[in-house]
């Protein structure tokens, strides 16, 4: 794997727009957390003098779109601080729209040196089959590709979808559309080192989402 495939449609640029349910999808006897809080939003807003405003709030309220459309709320590529870094039963949700011809679409857990703790890379063409690549960028090396699942290639292009990313003290687990679909054993062990969270290639984005479940 070469750099570029974490890098392609990441601009040189900062960018900074910003940002469940507490049971995990797909599993027999899937823990539920009572009690979870309605997760709180973090949205940056352009000012007109240039700079951005905060809005942290508990619900989002959305205006309805006509039937088979969606407007995107967030600029891709997008990017997210995380100031306490990842924790466990941190989960993030996102949603969004594949885009038609889609080739590819990228969620990245990064730290501050630039390392990437977590490369989640769906691919819809590579050499005529769908693959879903995972892997950690740590010291200007990529380490080995994990790409077995167990489960049907979930993302359609021209669909919308949902994706679940769940910090465990040893894994992220990912959900798609309200199914598990794999784990990823953590390969940068300090979590609190993992500051970012970057979105971007061919995917129109709704929305993100975090929640810390109970």
């Amino acid at each position: 794997m070469d750099v570029s495939d974490a890098l392609d449609g990441w601009p040189n640029s900062n960018n900074n727009p910003a940002g469940g349910s507490g049971q995990w999808p797909g599993q027999p006897n899937a823990p539920v957390w009572p009690g979870t809080p309605a997760p709180l939003q973090i949205r940056l807003h352009p000012h007109p003098e240039g700079r951005n405003q905060v809005c942290l709030c508990q619900q989002v309220s959305l205006l309805p779109t006509p039937p088979g459309q969606e407007i995107p709320l967030e600029a891709v590529p997008y990017q997210e601080t995380l100031p306490s870094g990842v924790f466990d039963k941190l989960l993030i949700t996102i949603t969004g729209t594949i885009k038609m011809n889609a080739n590819k679409i990228t969620v990245d857990m990064a730290t501050n040196r630039s390392d990437l703790a977590f490369h989640f890379n769906p691919r819809f063409n590579e050499c005529g089959k769908k693959v879903i690549v995972r892997n950690s960028f740590i010291g200007q090396k990529w380490g080995p590709e994990e790409r077995q699942l167990d489960s049907p290639f979930p993302f359609v292009e021209g669909k919308p979808f949902e994706i679940k990313i769940l910090c465990t003290n040893n894994e992220f687990r990912v959900a798609v559309n309200n199914a598990h679909l794999l784990a990823y054993q953590h390969r940068i062990r300090d979590l609190r080192s993992i500051k970012y969270i970057r979105i971007h290639n061919d995917l129109s984005l709704s929305g993100v989402k975090f929640e810390t479940l109970q």
